[in-house]
């Protein structure tokens, strides 16, 4: 049980500063190789960067979403039929501030930068759904209480 992988999107703009921002997201995935940078322009000229970081290891994906924190953690398992879809992929936000602080923090609305998130559950047969989702979601916070 657990996850199949996570990953985590975000897009710097000529003002921001990439390599902080990919420094943050490396300490999310817990892995600086698992982070790629692609540089292009935007349709007006200044320069933007996409940032993506993901892991396929269970353990590290396991980890990255503990890295959440308790409160989001209850807070995702709250709003589980909101946020995934129909492939088991978990959606959803945090501010850039919060993770370039490192206390991620849910966007909330538009205006601010985000990191988008995506983590795909695994679901196979012989527990429901939901008890599946649960066992991972109590092994995310035992990993947290063992940091």
């Amino acid at each position: 049980m657990g996850l199949h992988h996570i990953t985590w999107r975000a897009t710097a703009s000529a003002l921001s500063n990439a390599d902080v921002l990919a420094d943050a997201m490396a300490w999310l995935v817990g892995d600086e190789e698992a982070v790629k940078l692609d540089r292009s322009t935007s349709y007006h000229g200044p320069e933007l960067t996409l940032i993506t970081a993901s892991t396929a290891n269970k353990r590290k994906a396991l980890q990255s979403l503990a890295k959440l924190g308790e409160a989001n953690l209850k807070q995702l398992q709250s709003e589980m039929e909101q946020r995934m879809d129909d492939q088991h992929v978990l959606h959803f936000r945090l501010t850039i501030d919060s993770v370039v602080e490192g206390e991620p923090k849910f966007a909330i609305g538009a205006g601010t930068g985000t990191v988008k998130g995506q983590a795909k559950f695994e679901v196979y047969s012989g527990l429901t759904e939901e008890e599946q989702l649960e066992n991972t979601f109590a092994e995310a916070n035992e990993l947290l209480e063992g940091n």
